[in-house]
């Protein structure tokens, strides 16, 4: 309870700190440093996995909210974009396998685990499963997720004026009951519902869908309130900073040094992508970054809404990287270990 009690007060203590030196996106970039630091110096802390989960359906919810025929029917000129997400995993996952292995003499199975862009508890699975040492992999995935994340909202006001002040929604007390009851139910049942049938991103792509379906037919008219929105930041900032508890300078030298020089590979390689599909015409930069930046899908879907992106272009292209990872993953670990 201790731990539960101190994970809340370091993350609100981050918020207060963001908004008073008017830093950018206080509910989640606070929460991030504020837990990091915390965990850095060592503060037990431990979040609630039910609460976090839930927390996740609100921005399934907000993305399936957006949802309409015309944005439907646009998804379908997306395919020349779509097809370059298996070609970005490729080349992350054979440069990642050499950087870990070459430079920092990673085992294979912790180098390929730890290079493929996937979500963390699948990739801790998969490289347990495989032999890897699951305490780098956890290390290395949480500070991808965390570099990308704090790294993006500079970069996008740094290169395109994005404005990170603007409200993610309409205040609560606007919006009718009805209206928010039907979000709870989109969000509580979606999520149940593909939790049962196994879907990947359960908490978010279960209540996406289901909003998505009631926003076509029109019951559904609003996005969550920003309220809701940053609760949802603030637990995704606080989870990603808990992360870090118990970690060793030793693993900081080594394992968070590694994972470091990885997320630079990942960023050149994000603008690398986002550069030629700009200069082919095939979508703006901004919205690209968004969509082909490897770190985790509910962090990038906060940005995304935030910034007022094409919500069904950057969840389409973060589902399909993450379809590539969970289904690839360990098929092409058999074939370059069997080559190795």
């Amino acid at each position: 309870m201790k731990a539960r009690i101190a994970s809340f007060a370091v993350a609100f203590i981050g918020v207060l700190v963001f908004k008073l030196l008017q830093l950018p996106l206080p509910w989640l970039l606070g929460p991030i440093f504020a837990c990091l630091i915390a965990a850095l110096v060592g503060v037990q802390m431990r979040g609630i996995k039910v609460l976090n989960d839930a927390m996740r359906t609100i921005l399934g919810v907000a993305v399936g909210a957006t949802f309409s025929s015309a944005l439907l029917m646009s998804m379908g000129a997306m395919w020349p974009t779509l097809l370059m997400i298996p070609l970005m995993t490729g080349c992350i996952g054979l440069l990642g396998v050499l950087y870990f292995q070459r430079v920092w003499g990673y085992s294979f199975a912790t180098s390929y685990y730890a290079a493929m862009p996937g979500g963390l508890q699948d990739m801790l699975v998969f490289g347990e499963e495989a032999g890897g040492n699951v305490r780098t992999l956890s290390l290395v995935h949480a500070t991808r997720v965390m570099v990308i994340v704090v790294a993006l909202p500079f970069l996008l006001t740094w290169a395109w004026d994005a404005d990170l002040t603007n409200p993610p929604g309409a205040p609560a007390a606007s919006i009718g009951l009805d209206q928010l009851a039907l979000m709870v139910f989109c969000g509580l049942v979606g999520w149940q519902f593909a939790k049962r049938v196994g879907m990947f991103g359960a908490t978010i792509l279960g209540p996406l869908l289901l909003a998505a379906t009631l926003s076509l037919m029109g019951v559904l008219q609003h996005r969550p309130p920003a309220e809701a929105i940053w609760a949802a930041q603030f637990f995704i900032g606080m989870g990603v900073g808990s992360k870090y508890v118990g970690v060793t300078m030793a693993e900081v030298r080594r394992d968070v040094s590694a994972a470091l020089g990885f997320c630079v590979i990942l960023l050149l390689l994000t603008v690398a992508f986002a550069e030629t599909i700009h200069l082919a015409g095939l979508a703006s930069p901004m919205e690209t970054i968004l969509a082909f930046a490897p770190g985790g899908q509910a962090e990038l879907t906060v940005l995304a809404l935030i910034v007022g992106a094409d919500m069904a272009f950057v969840v389409a292209h973060h589902v399909l990287r993450i379809f590539v990872v969970i289904l690839g993953a360990p098929l092409f670990a058999r074939f370059f270990n069997a080559n190795a």
